[in-house]
């Protein structure tokens, strides 16, 4: 007698298949670059959407994260899909030093009142954790042969 499996266990499975990219890890607070891909006419080209992450929200393949940025003096959020094909890519350019998971606070801020203060704890981890990981590579790679 062969069991049927269960919805639960279908739904995990076709998640786990489509869930295929891997952001970096980022958070509210932090400054990031995406890159989406815009659709004009028959053309496609990257934009680049810079802006403050005010809220992520972790949900498996329904996860999503909010992007505020200032533009002409107006303030402009845009939920982004994590796992969308309309992200090229995803880049942290600051890391925020914050106490609370959503920032929507912010959007009663305005001018200096808005800012968020740097993680310099966390950037200079970063950077120490991608020059052990050059290091490695350097080592793993083999040294040119010496005549």
């Amino acid at each position: 007698m062969t069991t049927k499996p269960s919805l639960n266990t279908l739904l995990q499975e076709f998640e786990s298949a489509q869930t295929a990219r891997e952001l970096p890890d980022f958070g509210p607070g932090d400054t990031v670059v995406v890159n989406v891909k815009v659709k004009e006419g028959n053309r496609e080209r990257v934009q680049a959407y810079e802006g403050v992450v005010i809220g992520k929200k972790n949900a498996g393949l329904n996860s999503a994260f909010t992007v505020r940025k200032i533009s002409h003096g107006y303030g402009v959020e845009r939920v982004f899909q994590s796992h969308s094909a309309q992200i090229e890519s995803v880049e942290v350019k600051r890391r925020g030093k914050v106490r609370a998971g959503k920032l929507y606070y912010l959007r009663g801020l305005e001018g200096k009142k808005a800012r968020i203060k740097e993680d310099l704890s966390a950037s200079a981890k970063a950077k120490n954790e991608k020059a052990r990981a050059d290091k490695t590579a350097a080592a793993a790679a083999p040294a040119p042969a010496a005549e």
